[in-house]
């Protein structure tokens, strides 16, 4: 969460008593990452968090990997992954590592009858089909196509949905999500030449309490476990939240591309970093206006990442038959570039209007099993003249 919030009903001074009409105290937590060291928020909850009546048998989703060690280009088609009406046994892993996994997801139904809590990771959902809302313990969201949620580990939380066609492109990360480095001061606050700012955020801004007992299901990935605990109270019974670790959306369509009279390199396109990744954001822009640019990028290799490339729309210019939904991966260690043919159409254009997210890792990806039955199985062969 990259600045304070505040939400509901708190205390003026942390850590002291804040009583109910009734007399009797809230129940205040504290919600923080990295130890003590990270963001945090304090919660302040109708009933005590920690009633858990009953634990059912867990059950693991870690994916089966296909391919361990990979030194070869692949294209996934992503619009081929099955729709499945369950929200978590929607979300196929392609690939992974030990510092994130990327997921697609093709939920029907609108909404579970379950809470989801991943404590594995922070979420990056990319909104690629869908609307809705994004419902939360510490607030809502509204979301709609082209947003990225970005949901920090231990967030109580679940999707309602407008409809049951939708589509999500997510990463999950081990270790937090952040707004990039080089645009941010001293104090976090994100710079003048940044390609977005904090107006673009979009933060919780309708808190649900719910004073409410019985028996509610809490699904909590750890581990690449889900467990499924049954609590006393419903999880959404706070009253009111602040700090700086809060969900918050951001839309792709508000990141203003950086140009230059030349090509500029894949690093003024990010949008989020890890210490695992960066996540980039391909949008509609002018392109270079030297007179003798090539707007196409030129070859380059990946000595150091393996990069993920999802297509959402427009006619991605450095490739031959992208249609949505695409997922490319280009391995570390061999060069990749644009396909026959796309250097050269580039030349004199003015613009594109390619829209796409870009995941560079830090590490080798695995891919699975699910990623080897939605490949076309020759993409590696597609530079050949």
């Amino acid at each position: 969460m990259p600045r304070y919030h505040k939400l509901g009903k708190i205390p003026h001074k942390r850590h002291t008593a804040f009583r109910k009409e009734d007399g009797n105290i809230h129940y205040e937590e504290l919600f923080g990452t990295v130890g003590f060291d990270g963001m945090s928020s304090l919660l302040y909850h109708l009933y005590r968090p920690t009633q858990v009546k009953s634990i059912k048998d867990s059950y693991s989703v870690y994916p089966e990997i296909a391919v361990e060690k990979n030194l070869k280009s692949y294209l996934l088609k992503g619009f081929e992954a099955p729709k499945t009406s369950d929200h978590l046994q929607s979300r196929i892993s392609i690939m992974i590592n030990n510092d994130l996994n990327v997921l697609l997801s093709a939920p029907t139904n609108l909404e579970e009858d379950y809470f989801y809590k991943n404590t594995d990771g922070d979420e990056v959902i990319f909104v690629h089909k869908g609307s809705g809302i994004l419902r939360t313990f510490v607030g809502n969201v509204k979301f709609s196509e082209g947003d990225y949620l970005v949901i920090p580990r231990g967030i109580i939380y679940t999707l309602k949905f407008n409809t049951n066609n939708n589509r999500l492109f997510i990463v999950e990360s081990y270790t937090p999500v952040y707004t990039p480095k080089r645009y941010r001061n001293y104090f976090g606050q994100l710079l003048e030449h940044s390609p977005y700012c904090e107006r673009d955020l979009r933060f919780p801004d309708e808190l649900e309490t719910h004073d409410e007992k019985g028996d509610f299901i809490i699904k909590i990935k750890k581990e690449h476990m889900i467990h499924e605990y049954t609590y006393a109270s419903h999880p959404f019974d706070v009253v009111g939240a602040d700090g700086y670790n809060f969900p918050y959306a951001f839309s792709i369509h508000d990141f203003e591309p950086i140009t230059g009279r030349v090509h500029q390199p894949p690093p003024v396109h990010q949008t989020f970093e890890t210490a695992g990744c960066v996540i980039c954001s391909f949008c509609p822009r002018l392109y270079d206006y030297h007179p003798d640019s090539i707007p196409a990028p030129y070859n380059h290799s990946n000595i150091d990442s393996d990069e993920v490339l999802y297509y959402v729309d427009g006619d991605f210019m450095s490739r031959n038959h992208v249609e949505e939904g695409y997922i490319s991966l280009h391995p570390a260690g061999i060069p990749h570039g644009p396909h026959p043919g796309a250097a050269e159409r580039s030349i004199g254009q003015k613009s594109t209007d390619e829209l796409a997210v870009m995941i560079d890792t830090f590490a080798p990806l695995k891919l699975t099993k699910s990623a080897i039955e939605l490949s076309d199985g020759k993409y590696h062969k597609s530079w050949i003249e």
